[in-house]
């Protein structure tokens, strides 16, 4: 009976804060509005450029990997393979990067409506991933449409990449929420990160294939839960395989902790953080 109590007690609050959140969806969607129109308010081309600047970079990283460095990746014919690859591997770490630095800076830069009473603080982080979300949305639809006009769409396995973000936003959100917390007692926090991810991109098989890895070497890779989810991802979209589904069970565990975690730190800490902002 104590255990089906508390489970209710959970769900019914989880209920609330969802019916509280849906209560400033104008408000979530206008602040997502106001950030995507205040980017482009003053350039000449305005919008336009949420589409020119990814568009370059595929670009460029077409031209450069298949056409002058000629670069190849093994057991795989095509001349757009290591481009496709790189890209399946940046663009999701640029979502992973991108929101990963809004949560860390979205209690002090929204300070003034945290101190609201009425305000749902749990506002913040959703605004920071549907922003995050337009910016890859946009350059992903370009990757897609790329891979349809070269003649390398990966076909039906493309939709497995649905699961896989869904993953990788689920292990950003915990962890975002984590730092977003603790940049506000700890700014050092918010200073290291920034340096601390650096070392992370590298230990992760995003510009390099992992066969590639001398055997003494490849054992500090396997401890970083993001190398079957981005292993996942190129392969999809270089190999035309499926995810190995089992693989990225550790990484679903980390992130349901990470996540549990997070609300709990930030349910007991929330009136500390308006004091302290």
């Amino acid at each position: 009976m104590p255990r089906l109590n508390a489970a209710s007690h959970l769900t019914e609050r989880i209920r609330l804060r969802l019916c509280s959140l849906w209560g400033y969806r104008g408000f979530v969607f206008g602040s997502v509005k106001r950030e995507f129109q205040a980017r482009y308010r003053n350039s000449l081309f305005g919008a336009a450029w949420t589409v020119l600047n990814p568009l370059a970079m595929i670009l460029i990283y077409t031209l450069v990997f298949s056409q002058v460095m000629r670069a190849r990746l093994p057991g795989v014919d095509s001349s757009f393979a290591y481009s496709i690859f790189l890209m399946a591997g940046l663009l999701p770490w640029g979502l992973f990067t991108e929101t990963l630095s809004r949560y860390q800076n979205m209690f002090p830069e929204n300070a003034n409506l945290i101190k609201k009473v009425s305000f749902p603080k749990l506002c913040l982080p959703l605004i920071g991933l549907l922003n995050s979300l337009v910016n890859f949305a946009i350059i992903f639809g370009l990757f897609l449409a790329f891979l349809l006009m070269s003649g390398n769409f990966p076909g039906w396995v493309a939709w497995s990449i649905i699961p896989l973000l869904l993953l990788q936003i689920l292990f950003t959100v915990g962890l975002g929420m984590l730092l977003g917390i603790l940049n506000v007692f700890f700014r050092d926090v918010g200073q290291f990160f920034p340096i601390f991810l650096q070392f992370w991109f590298w230990l992760t098989p995003i510009i390099y294939a992992v066969d590639i890895v001398p055997e003494a070497f490849r054992a500090p890779l396997t401890l970083n839960p993001l190398l079957p989810l981005f292993s996942a991802y190129q392969g999809i979209f270089v190999r035309g395989l499926w995810p190995e589904w089992s693989a990225l069970l550790p990484l679903l565990v980390v992130s349901m902790l990470l996540n549990i975690v997070a609300f709990r730190l930030f349910r007991k800490r929330a009136g500390e953080m308006v004091d302290e902002l």
